[in-house]
């Protein structure tokens, strides 16, 4: 429970703020796309962090790492809460990913720190499916937060959120690397970890399978609040309800993952690929048909979500499980690529923005087809000499 809640720290910095966007670029007299970069320039931070924190945990252990992180993730979101000009808000934004990172990065090494590899996979999907209740409960509660106190009530409670974990992790949570697997830091040391990683032709497949999957949740996190509420013309509370509504999806994915682990992720990423495939094209196909109403992106978008929930934990054990002695480092790189493609296509999303569903749905639909290519070309296809990597 305690590494669903840290793990859930990302979820609720990206999603508890989406139904206030619109307010916020009124209120700041910023652009939507201004604005839509505030979730961009996290991600970019989110990313570039990952590649530090993960080997900094192999070398120093867990509780240090998060701490800190932890710590700044609190005072960046004290800093967003009183921002006066965009400006200032992307700064906050950019120090709250820095800060936030470690959550999710050392949350999947500590799995791999505490349970079997081949207990690795149900445990991620457990962990996902308490993770699930933050995305769906989040934007419902930004929304109320949003009516009763405006947007930068949001980020004070995110600053109570991350003052919780860290007393949580101070005096609640022991070391869960022990001294005889820490690693060194040493540039030389944390490079050679990182190239033989991407030499792994398994560890390359099912991180860029999980990749595009992930990319296209953070299009539609992107774009859905313009989307629904300055095209369709939900109100924030009724944007919050909808989005419980997909992550309901997610959620039966990962339930559908943690029950059926024992089939193996030969069975189960495929299944889940191919609802990406099915409720993203959905999508795309009904925008650019002209078919523009609730009912043509949230249940497409349930189907997407349920098929990252498939994949997501699956891909996780898969790429990180092989890896003891480095799994800080294999957690980073994972998280690094996984968000920044993201970023790229969050920030794709803001830059062709047409006013309509169009853009969102379309890369939502490429996002699919990338998993699908990634998954047949790297990991269903994969050398059999490579399968112990």
């Amino acid at each position: 429970m305690l590494l669903a809640a840290m793990t859930a720290l990302g979820p609720l910095a990206t999603d508890m703020y989406l139904p206030a966007m619109p307010a916020m670029a009124e209120a700041l007299q910023a652009t939507p796309a201004q604005v839509q970069l505030t979730l961009s320039i996290y991600l970019v931070g989110f990313a570039a962090t990952q590649l530090v924190c993960g080997p900094l945990s192999d070398r120093y252990g867990r509780r240090p790492v998060l701490l800190g992180g932890f710590g700044l993730f609190l005072l960046a979101s004290a800093l967003c809460t009183v921002a006066p000009t965009i400006e200032v808000l992307l700064v906050g934004r950019f120090l709250q990913a820095l800060g936030g990172a470690v959550g999710p990065v050392l949350g999947r090494a500590m799995v791999r720190d505490l349970y079997r590899p081949e207990d690795a996979g149900r445990i991620l999907s457990q962990m996902a499916s308490v993770m699930a209740l933050a995305p769906a409960v989040a934007p419902l509660v930004g929304g109320l937060l949003l009516m009763a106190l405006g947007w930068a009530s949001i980020f004070a409670v995110l600053t109570g959120y991350a003052l919780l974990m860290v007393l949580l992790i101070a005096f609640l949570w022991p070391e869960p690397l022990p001294l005889d697997r820490r690693q060194s830091i040493r540039p030389g040391v944390i490079l050679g970890n990182f190239r033989m990683l991407l030499g792994q032709r398994a560890f390359l497949g099912y991180t860029l399978t999980n990749a595009a999957a992930f990319s296209g949740l953070f299009a539609f996190l992107s774009g859905s609040s313009f989307v629904l509420i300055e095209f369709l013309g939900v109100s924030p509370p009724q944007y919050g309800l909808l989005f419980a509504v997909i992550v309901f999806g997610f959620l039966c994915g990962t339930l559908v993952s943690a029950r059926l682990s024992h089939l193996g992720s030969a069975r189960l990423i495929p299944l889940g690929v191919g609802l990406c495939l099915l409720g993203g094209c959905a999508m795309a196909l009904l925008a650019l048909a002209g078919v523009y109403h609730v009912l043509a992106v949230i249940p497409s978008h349930a189907v997407f979500l349920a098929g990252v929930g498939i994949v997501m934990p699956q891909t996780m054990a898969g790429a990180i499980a092989p890896f003891p002695q480095c799994a800080g480092s294999a957690s980073s790189l994972f998280g690094f690529i996984q968000m920044t493609a993201a970023a790229l296509m969050g920030a794709a999303v803001g830059q062709f923005h047409d006013g309509t569903s169009r853009t969102m749905a379309i890369i939502i639909a490429l996002a699919a087809v990338g998993a699908w290519i990634s998954y047949l070309g790297l990991v269903r296809n994969r050398p059999r000499d490579r399968t112990r990597a």
